[in-house]
């Protein structure tokens, strides 16, 4: 078995090699779907953002537990400087399901490998050695993975990108990428992630040169994990 994390900025094209990947045979876990999922009502994560937030995040549609307002809460976490509140609420919850996902996956197929899609591997860990944690699911995240791909690109491509992909007018535009530039501003530099990463992919080019340069780290990544489920370690 081998646990990869897949991770990058915005518009780095995480969900395009997410896809691939799958096509080739891996197991993909999207983060922030299963975010998504466990922020809806009836899910401890969602009546914890609510004690939280204050029932001003919850939409007024008539049921007696609403949907979250996901704008409002954005705001909040992006706006109002809470984002580090909310991910430690949501992200525990996400690492607990993902490790429950992949642990059924291995059991199933040894040789198997698990992809955890997700932009902030290295935030999360970042983020709770800030707030003074030293152990933890969230302070070891990282070391939870067995290899780790990174997808570089510039800023400003990364923007562009995001931007092109919602179809705005020009109004809207501005307000995107101003959206963009502070997100970004709370993510790790591409050039502290790649440090660290066992694969990186400068995804500047175009899709026939990034399936080329994805289809070769996954025959490394299937190979690990074949020799994995036959000795028992990656040594």
């Amino acid at each position: 078995m081998l646990r990869v994390g897949l991770t990058g900025g915005l518009g780095s094209g995480k969900s395009t090699v997410a896809a691939q990947l799958r096509a080739l045979g891996a197991y993909v876990i999207e983060a922030d779907e299963l975010g998504r999922q466990l922020m809806e009502p009836g899910h401890a994560v969602y009546d914890d953002i609510v004690r939280a937030f204050g029932p001003g995040v919850v939409l007024a549609d008539g049921r007696p537990k609403g949907k979250l307002d996901r704008a409002r809460l954005a705001q909040l976490a992006f706006g109002e400087g809470r984002l580090n509140e909310l991910n430690a609420i949501v992200h525990p919850a996400v690492i607990a399901e993902q490790q429950q996902r992949m642990e059924a996956v291995f059991a199933r197929d040894p040789a198997a490998v698990a992809v955890v899609e997700s932009a902030l591997i290295f935030e999360v860990e970042r983020d709770a050695r800030a707030r003074g944690e030293s152990e933890g699911v969230l302070a070891d995240w990282r070391n939870r993975f067995d290899r780790i791909l990174v997808l570089t690109v510039p800023d400003d491509l990364k923007i562009a990108r995001y931007v092109a992909r919602l179809s705005l007018d020009a109004a809207a535009r501005e307000r995107a990428v101003a959206d963009a530039r502070s997100r970004l501003a709370l993510q790790m530099p591409d050039a502290e992630k790649a440090a660290r990463a066992d694969f990186v992919i400068e995804n500047t080019g175009g899709l026939n040169s990034l399936h080329a340069r994805v289809a070769e780290i996954w025959q490394r990544l299937k190979a690990e994990s074949n020799q994995c489920a036959v000795s028992g370690s990656l040594e």
